[in-house]
Parts: C-alpha cells; structure tokens; sequence
C-alpha cells in the first residue's frame, strides 16, 4: 500500500510520523503554515479553515471550506489542501507577492484588526468565492445575507471575529468579484478532484483506516467492532480535542461511493448517509422543503461541508438537528452489515439516550424519505443564537391539510426526551379536525406535554413545554397568513 500523503498548496508531503489522531490543523502547524490558527478546537470559530478539494455539485470540482481543528490529517490522505498561504500567487522564490483577490478585500476595506481569525475569513470566503453557481446570482442582492455580487453571507456563519466588527468583513465579501479566467484555482475546478484512496496508516499501536468499498467496511467492522466510525469527523473531532479521546482503530466511510448516492424515485427518496449536508442540500436544490428549511439553522457552513445525516442519526443526540426533520417526514434508515440490509422505520430506530438498534457492525447506508411530501411543512429551532448553535427544542411539522381538514399530522420533537420522538398525541389531537384557531389552540396544549422536558443550562423544562406549544401558534398562524394573502 502506498504511504500516505497529502498536497498542501500544491506540494506532496507524507504524513508520517503525525499519530493517526492527529489533525489537518496541528499537521499544518507543525509544518509552519500558522496562518491556520486553534481558537475553539470544536468547530464554532472557524480561525481554522482551509479549503479541500471534494466533488463538485456544477463543475467536477468544489473548493470546500473545512474545519482543519476536527478533520483527521489520514483522512485527507491522497487529497489536496489550500491554506491561507496558499491562495495568494507566488513569485519565483515561492514567496507570495499578489494578494488573493478576497484577500485584497480585506485589507482594503478594514476586515482585520488583531488579524487572528482572518486566515479562516479569507478562506471561508475563497470557496464561496470560487463557488460555481455564484455567477447566476451575481448582479441580484437578496436582503442584507445575499450580496449584488451573489456571495451568501451563510459562508461565513462559522467564522468568529472579536474585534473587527462584521461590516467591513461584509463589505469586503460583497466587494469581490468574479474569478478571472486565468485563475489557477477556478481552472482547477474544470479537473476531478483526488479519487478517494484506500488507506491504512498505523503509528504507535493506532491505526486510520479507510476501506476502498462498503463491502471491505463491513468487513472490517465484523473484525474490529470496537472501531470508531468517522463521516465528517465534526463530533469524534471535538472528543479528541476536547475530551483527549484515542482510538485504538478510527474507519473512515466518508467517501464510500455506496453511501454518497442520491436518488430520487416514484415512492421515495433515497439520501446516502455519507453525502455531506451542504451536498445534500445544493442536489436536492429546495425539492424536500422541510430539509431546506432545516439546512440553514444547522450549525454553520463550515460544519455542514463536512457533517453527514449518517453521523448525526449515528451518534443518537437527543439534540440533533435532522432527527426531529427525519421523524416528521416519517423516514426510514437502510442499515447494513456483513450479512446484508435491513429497514428500520425513524421512529423505532433510538431506543434510549444515545442508544439504537443498530448492532455492532452495522452502518446507516442511506435515509429513505417517502413521497408524496405533505404540502404543509416547518422547522423550528429554539436556540440562543440564530445560527451555529446547539437547539433547546426542536419541532418538525409535516401536514396534509385538504378542504380546511387536518387529513395527516406528522411532528417530530427534539430537546425534549432521552431521545428524539414523535408528538402522537399532538397528532391525534389534529388528525381528522378543522385546521381552525380553535384546533390549532387545543393541540399546542396538548403538545405542551409532549417528552419529559428538564431544566438544565440552555433552557428550563417550563420554557421547553411553552416553546412546544407557540411553535404550533406560530405555525398556524403562518398558514392562515399564507391563505389570507
């Protein structure tokens, strides 16, 4: 097997002696590329992104912004990594000497001041920068999140600063504009990215591995059962840093081909487990309403060009974003293992706190949503923030509401139990009546008492219970609006 290695800035570099632990981050660091800086370690400040060269949704390849403090450095073995140094053209000596356009941005405008999460701006900005489908947009602002120059201000929802100041961050990001047509790094998206390698790379009795396909996985997990799954790494990489966590094995099946399809057919839609959200979301362009409403309060950006619905349903959180979202669409997960697949039904999947009934061995391989989706569909997150937060409730509507009847209730609660669940009450309390404000008032008292809510540092269970309740109100009240108007 060949041994692993990475490009950094166009350089090869392998990645031994670095531990199987250790991150894109610390990797960078020790090699003097500092521009990529530690703020959080937990994926929330964004000072260390850098952009990594994945499939493309429009062109054959997307520069993605990452988290290098969560990504494990062997999970990009054979793949190519910018940095902040990196964007900027070079002069023969390889000293950089003209600035990145989004880099000139910032100086110009005032977007630095102590200059510590500048580096992860610039390069949250280079890949919506060099994101393809920006041109459509460009010329058509959209609020104050959308600029005239199409760049989506929801690219940097994952970058922090504590001293400069947001405006002229923004101004800068509504400043750049279109890739020039001899630009190295927009010519590079018309070329595939790496093809995904197998990789096994052991130090000190630890071991990464990535299997090459789902059968040589499920292989593997039968032999290693104690092995710790990774998709994006966005949870495992903050028990690492944070919690020191070590594996004895860490499998990767983020690049599985097997569980990075998407398909749409008669009766349902299929989502593989392993496709990041921001994938996701971009494929299926606003189809799943409920998904695209979701999309946007999960997290940040950054975290989305590396979470998976496979990992998020994996870890079992009782305070996952997507649970509720799946429940309410009345999903169903394709599990597989050595032996085969089988379907287990959303709503029979937890079994308790971080519990399921996926047995040792097996992976999630896809999400399957049913069709037709209910025409009446809503996300509510109660957080403290409006974005990269963890939710104090999440609720889910999925209704089908036919000549002023409630025909099919569909809710799915999470921040609410052990783990997440459906409000059957709350359903049956719709199902079969007028969609009046008088049904609408009688069910929310009912939803009130869905879970055990508890009180803890994010919210007390007296709040949890009345959040419950105005979510419904508040999702009447935009029904009723939308028919008024």
């Amino acid at each position: 097997m060949v041994a692993a290695r990475i490009t950094v800035n166009g350089k090869e570099t392998p990645i031994s002696p670095a531990p199987p632990h250790t991150t894109v981050l610390d990797f960078l660091r020790e090699r003097g590329l500092t521009g990529t800086k530690e703020g959080c370690a937990e994926g929330e400040c964004g000072a260390c992104s850098v952009l990594v060269a994945r499939p493309g949704v429009n062109k054959p390849t997307d520069w993605v912004a990452v988290n290098a403090c969560l990504v494990p450095v062997a999970a990009l073995d054979g793949q190519e990594v910018v940095t902040s140094e990196g964007l900027a053209a070079a002069d023969a000596s390889g000293t950089p000497a003209v600035l990145h356009p989004v880099q000139e941005e910032m100086a110009v405008r005032g977007g630095s001041q102590c200059g510590y999460c500048t580096p992860g701006f610039v390069c949250s900005m280079a890949s919506e920068y060099y994101r393809p489908d920006r041109c459509a947009h460009a010329g058509r602002a959209d609020g104050s999140e959308h600029g005239p120059n199409g760049f989506d201000l929801h690219a940097l929802s994952g970058n922090l600063c504590r001293c400069t100041g947001y405006r002229p961050i923004r101004d800068a990001a509504f400043a750049v504009g279109l890739p020039a047509e001899d630009d190295p790094l927009a010519r590079r998206r018309e070329q595939s990215p790496p093809e995904p390698v197998a990789t096994r790379y052991t130090q000190d009795d630890s071991s990464f591995l990535r299997p090459g396909t789902l059968a040589d996985a499920l292989r593997l997990l039968r032999e290693r059962p104690e092995a710790v799954v990774v998709a994006g790494s966005t949870d495992w990489g903050v028990e690492v840093n944070i919690r020191s966590r070590r594996a004895g094995c860490v499998v990767a099946v983020d690049r599985l081909p097997e569980l990075r399809e998407l398909r749409v057919g008669s009766d349902h839609i299929e989502i593989g487990a392993a496709q990041t959200l921001t994938e996701i979301e971009r494929r299926l362009d606003g189809s799943v309403p409920l998904l695209a409403e979701l999309f946007p309060q999960f997290a940040s950006r950054l975290i989305r060009n590396s979470a998976t619905l496979g990992g998020n349903l994996g870890t079992g959180s009782p305070i996952g974003d997507s649970p509720p979202v799946l429940l309410a669409l009345e999903a169903s997960l394709v599990l597989a293992d050595a032996d085969g697949e089988r379907e287990v039904p959303l709503r029979d999947y937890f079994t308790g706190y971080r519990q399921s009934v996926r047995r040792p061995g097996e992976l999630i391989r896809a999400v399957r949503v049913p069709l037709p989706l209910s025409p009446v569909a809503a996300f509510h997150k109660i957080a403290k923030r409006r974005f990269d937060d963890i939710s104090s409730v999440a609720v889910a509507f999925a209704l089908d509401i036919e000549d002023g009847t409630v025909r099919k209730a569909r809710i799915g609660l999470g921040g609410v139990a052990a783990t997440p669940i459906r409000a059957l009450a709350t359903e049956a309390a719709l199902e079969g009546r007028p969609w009046t404000a008088r049904t609408a008032e009688a069910a929310a008292r009912v939803l009130r008492t869905e879970g055990t809510p508890m009180d803890d540092h994010r919210a007390s269970a007296g709040y949890r219970s009345a959040m419950l309740g105005q979510s419904l109100m508040k999702l009447y009240a935009r029904t009723t609006e939308a028919v008024s108007s």
